[in-house]
C-alpha cells in the first residue's frame, strides 16, 4: 500500500516539470516546452554609466546655479556701490542753481546794497527749496527746552525763562530724514536759586 501512495518515477518527473513551469522556472525537464524569458538586469557598467551621466547633469546644473548666484551677487554689489556713489546726485542738481546765483551776484559790477540783499534772499530761497526736496530740516529751538539729542548748550545765562529753556541760538542745527546732521548751538537759562 505504501507504493500506491507514492507516484511512479515518470509521474514524479512530470509533476516536477509542471510545478517548475508554473513557478516561472525552467529546469529543462522533459515535457516542458515553455521557456520563460529571464528578467534582464542591466550590467554594472551600464548602471555606472547611467549614474555618471546623472552626476554630470547635476554637476552642470549646480555650476549654472552657482554662476547665476555669483552674477546676482556682483550685480547687487554694483547697485549698492552706485547707490552710494550717486546718492547725492539729485541734491547736487538742486544746489547748482544756488551756486549760479552766488556767482552771478559776485560778477555784477554795478550792485547796490539793496540789489545784493534781494539777490541773497532769492538765493537763500533756492537753498531752502533744495533742502526741502532733500528732506533736510532746520533746527531753530529758541524758547524750547534743551534736548541733548538735538541741541548743544554752549553757555548758561541768568534769565526769567524757565530753567533749561533755550534763550538764544548761536547756530541752527539740521536733521536729514530725522537723523541729526548738526546740533543747534544754544545758550540755556540757569536754574533759579532760592
Amino acid at each position: 500500500m505504501q507504493q500506491q501512495d507514492r507516484p511512479t518515477e515518470p509521474e514524479a518527473r512530470e509533476e516536477t516539470a509542471t510545478t517548475n513551469t508554473e513557478n516561472g522556472g525552467a529546469t529543462g525537464a522533459p515535457g516542458g516546452d515553455a521557456h520563460p524569458e529571464p528578467e534582464v538586469m542591466p550590467s554594472t557598467e551600464e548602471l555606472l554609466k547611467q549614474a555618471e551621466l546623472a552626476a554630470q547633469e547635476h554637476h552642470d546644473a549646480w555650476l549654472r546655479a552657482k554662476a547665476e548666484t555669483e552674477n546676482v551677487r556682483k550685480r547687487a554689489q554694483i547697485d549698492v556701490a552706485n547707490a552710494h556713489k550717486y546718492a547725492l546726485e539729485s541734491f547736487a542738481q538742486e544746489l547748482l542753481p544756488v551756486r549760479d546765483s552766488l556767482e552771478a551776484a559776485l560778477d555784477s559790477e554795478n550792485s547796490t546794497v539793496e540789489s545784493l540783499k534781494s539777490g541773497v534772499e532769492l538765493t537763500l530761497k533756492q537753498l531752502d527749496t533744495a533742502f526741502e526736496k532733500a528732506n533736510i530740516k532746520e533746527i531753530n529751538p529758541l524758547g524750547e527746552t534743551l534736548d541733548p539729542h538735538k541741541h548743544q548748550a554752549m553757555t548758561t545765562v541768568d534769565s526769567d525763562a524757565a530753567p533749561n529753556s533755550i534763550v538764544s541760538v548761536f547756530q541752527k542745527g539740521y536733521e536729514l530724514n530725522d537723523r541729526l546732521v548738526r546740533p543747534a548751538l544754544v545758550s540755556v537759562a540757569k536754574s533759579k536759586e532760592a
